[in-house]
């Protein structure tokens, strides 16, 4: 079996995978072959595996007198590919500044440097590894890996010391834990939490995971002064009634909800109102499943307003009987949403629908839903009516 080619350059693939001339070969492995030598060293580092010992051979001896300025120039280039710095990553005969090209080099491994880390005998690499916070705070393995190497100099434990202590053993505030989110790149979520409150860290983290959507993607025009005056803190047994209702929905629509899905409404259920608001508007589809069929309007009308929302998911609200008519009518409104014909279809046959609004829907609806509507008598007599009217004239009577 050849490794994975990871050269775009065709000669590369031929010799990894066999079906260059053997002359080619053993030209490559000398490392006479005129290639960049990203290709190069890719070629060699696959060769030094070959079933052909003479081959194999000489790839090593090449790979063994490379050049130390041209090895680190080599390693710091974007153009080098993940698995020739993860073979260096694990050599212990290359310069310091090969090494420091490696640990440098966005495109090295995390799993290649945590592996070099802890088996490493050259205090330099530890010495690297600890310096980039960020890659730490990224890899909390590599804390572990360089305390556990004797080779570490005292100011490389110094550090993942410190590392440690401040990002994963003291008890962290918000903003530590926005701080690291934001580490990890996760932007949006290290907003949300800057912005909520929560009872614990560990909440902080947990609800931080289901954050999609960041401020500039949010438009919350949509809250007017009449819904911004309805924000206000539930009691803690206001708050235990949503949740006992949220959940005997759930236990209603599944034969089984799981503990898992009760824990994570729990969670959810803790967090005041306005921060509700803020994750059904920002939250992932978790986050919109539960909160849509939080009581109050504004928290449901909120995750309509989502911008990662899905036409499924809108297709499914607007069939749901327990939600207030305000987010019915918001999705009627819609352009985006009231070109959908399942969801306009399923607004129509929805008892909680404002009828205005359904009445606009009717002129849109094909023969045989009129029909239907005509005869169901879960809709309002006006409803009732005018899709039968509306029937008979599309049908000639």
């Amino acid at each position: 079996m050849h490794p994975e080619v990871q050269s775009s350059n065709p000669v590369v693939r031929a010799l990894v995978e066999g079906t260059a001339p053997r002359p080619a070969c053993l030209a490559a492995a000398r490392g006479l072959l005129p290639l960049p030598h990203h290709d190069l060293l890719e070629v060699l580092i696959a060769f030094a595996d070959s079933p052909d010992n003479e081959v194999a051979g000489f790839a090593r001896e090449s790979l063994g007198t490379q050049d130390d300025q041209l090895l680190a120039g080599t390693l710091r280039s974007d153009a080098v590919g993940p698995n020739v710095l993860e073979f260096f990553a694990r050599r212990e005969d290359i310069s310091n500044e090969a090494i420091e090209a490696i640990v440098a080099n966005a495109a090295t491994p995390i799993h290649a440097l945590a592996q070099a880390a802890i088996a490493t005998r050259n205090p330099h690499l530890l010495e690297l590894l600890s310096m980039n916070q960020q890659l730490l705070i990224q890899t909390p393995t590599l804390i572990d890996a360089i305390l556990a190497n004797p080779n570490r100099s005292s100011d490389a434990e110094r550090r993942a010391s410190e590392t440690k202590k401040e990002f994963f053993e003291k008890e962290r505030g918000q903003q530590q834990i926005a701080n690291e989110l934001r580490a990890q790149g996760k932007e949006a979520a290290a907003e949300f939490v800057e912005q909520a409150q929560f009872e614990s860290d560990e909440d902080a983290i947990f609800i931080a995971a289901m954050i999609e959507v960041s401020d500039n993607e949010n438009d919350d025009a949509w809250l007017g002064l009449e819904y911004i005056e309805e924000l206000y803190e539930e009691t803690a047994e206001q708050r235990q009634a949503i949740f006992e209702k949220i959940v005997g929905e759930f236990s209603y629509e599944e034969s089984d909800i799981g503990a898992e899905r009760i824990s994570v409404i729990n969670r959810i259920m803790k967090m005041g109102m306005k921060d509700r608001v803020r994750l059904a508007s920002k939250g992932d589809r978790e986050a919109r499943n539960i909160l849509i069929r939080d009581p109050n309007r504004i928290v449901a009308t909120a995750v309509v307003n989502n911008p990662r929302i899905t036409e499924q998911e809108v297709e499914k609200i607007a069939s749901m009987r327990s939600l207030p008519e305000e987010v019915f009518r918001g999705i009627a409104s819609s352009r985006q949403w009231s070109r959908n014909y399942v969801i306009a279809h399923n607004l129509a046959k929805n008892p909680r629908t404002p009828i205005a609004n359904v009445l606009n829907i009717l002129t849109r609806l094909q023969l045989r839903d009129l029909a239907a509507l005509g005869k169901n008598k879960n809709v309002s007599d006006a409803v009732r009516r005018q899709a039968l009217r509306l029937a008979q004239m599309r049908a000639g009577r």
